[in-house]
C-alpha cells in the first residue's frame, strides 16, 4: 500500500512592515482552509511567514528589530492558526523569527501535526548576507546581523507517515543540506524562502534566480530520492521584489506542481513517499555506492585550498 501525503505549498505575497500579526495570521488561516478544501494533510508556509523581511533594514541597536521576533511558539497572536489546524485536521510548517529566553536569535521553522502539536523544529544553518551596515546597497540583506547560525544541524522527524526534514532559504543552495537529510532516510524536505531578485554582490545572477531555485531543489530531490517542497514569500514587499515560483518536486527531480502567479496562493500535490525507494534502492543506494573515505575533505575543510606549486 502506498504512503500518500497530500501536501500544499502555501505561497504568500508581500507582508507590509506595519501589517499586524492578526492580519497575517488571518491570511495563513485562509491558506490553511484552502489546503483543507484541497484535501491536504500538510500545508507548508514560507520563511518568516509572520512578518516582513526585516533584515533589509539596519538598526544601530540589534534589539531595534525585536518586535519582529516570537518569544514563544505558539503565542497568543499565532494560537488561532494552531486551533484552526487542529479543527481542520491539517498539519502545517511555519517559518518565523525566534528570540529565545536566553537572548539567541534564530530563523526558525516548526512542524505541526494534524492535532496542532509541534512535532519538529529547525533553525537555519546557512545564514547569507552581511552583518555590518552597507548603506550603498539599494536595500540591505542583514541576516548575519539579526540571526545566528544554528548549532543543531539538520535533523529529521517521523511525521505524516514518513521521514520529514526541514531547511530554510539559503540552505537549499547547499548540497550538504540534502545529503545530511538523505543519510537519515528523508522522504519529504520542506523549504521556505524569501529570495530577492536583485543580488547586490553579483547582479549578473539576477535573471537566473528562478532557474537556480529549481536547479538546487530538483538536484537535491533526485540525488537523495526525496520529495522537496519549496515555498516562497514573493512579490514586491516594501519596495523589494522577491522570487515566487513555489514548487513541489518529485524524487525524480520533476516539478509536479508550481505556482504561476505571485501573491497568496496554494498549490498542492499527491506525494507518494514510496516513490523515494525508486532512487534510494537503485542509483542512489548509499549502502552500496557511497565512499565516505573519499569525501573527508567535505567535513575537514571549510574554505577552498588550491594545490600548491
Amino acid at each position: 500500500m502506498s504512503r500518500i501525503v497530500n501536501v500544499g505549498a502555501a505561497q504568500m505575497g508581500p507582508i507590509a512592515a506595519d501589517e499586524s500579526r492578526a492580519e497575517v495570521v488571518g491570511r495563513l488561516i485562509a491558506l490553511l482552509r484552502d489546503g483543507a478544501e484541497a484535501g491536504c494533510d500538510l500545508v507548508v508556509f514560507p520563511e518568516l511567514a509572520l512578518t516582513t523581511f526585516f533584515p533589509r533594514w539596519f538598526t544601530e541597536d540589534i534589539a531595534g528589530h525585536d518586535h519582529y521576533y516570537e518569544r514563544e511558539m505558539p503565542n497568543a497572536d499565532v494560537q488561532p492558526l494552531f486551533v484552526e489546524a487542529a479543527r481542520l485536521g491539517v498539519g502545517f510548517c511555519l517559518g518565523y523569527a525566534e528570540l529565545t529566553p536566553d537572548g539567541h536569535r534564530y530563523n526558525t521553522y516548526v512542524l505541526v501535526d494534524k492535532a496542532g502539536a509541534i512535532v519538529g523544529k529547525y533553525r537555519k544553518v546557512h545564514i547569507p548576507g552581511h552583518a555590518d551596515d552597507e548603506p550603498h546597497r539599494p536595500f540591505q540583506h542583514l541576516e548575519r546581523r539579526y540571526f545566528e547560525e544554528s548549532p543543531d544541524g539538520f535533523g529529521v522527524v517521523n511525521a505524516f507517515g514518513g521521514i520529514v526534514g526541514m531547511a530554510i532559504c539559503n540552505d537549499r543552495r547547499w548540497p550538504e543540506t540534502y545529503r545530511v537529510l538523505g543519510l537519515q532516510g528523508v522522504e519529504l524536505v520542506l523549504i521556505g524562502y524569501n529570495t530577492p531578485l536583485h543580488y547586490a554582490p553579483d547582479p549578473d545572477q539576477n535573471p537566473l534566480q528562478s532557474f537556480h531555485n529549481n536547479l538546487v531543489m530538483a538536484s537535491g530531490a533526485y540525488q537523495n530520492g526525496t520529495w522537496v517542497v519549496g515555498v516562497a514569500k514573493g512579490g514586491i514587499e516594501e519596495g523589494v521584489e522577491s522570487l515566487s515560483h513555489s514548487q513541489i518536486i518529485a524524487p525524480s527531480g520533476q516539478v509536479v506542481a508550481q505556482a504561476t502567479v505571485s501573491g497568496d496562493v496554494l498549490i498542492s500535490a499527491r506525494c507518494d513517499l514510496d516513490l523515494c525507494r525508486h532512487y534510494k534502492e537503485t542509483l542512489f543506494n548509499f549502502d552500496v555506492y557511497r565512499r565516505p573515505e573519499a569525501y573527508r575533505i567535505i567535513t575537514e575543510q571549510k574554505g577552498v585550498a588550491p594545490p600548491s606549486g
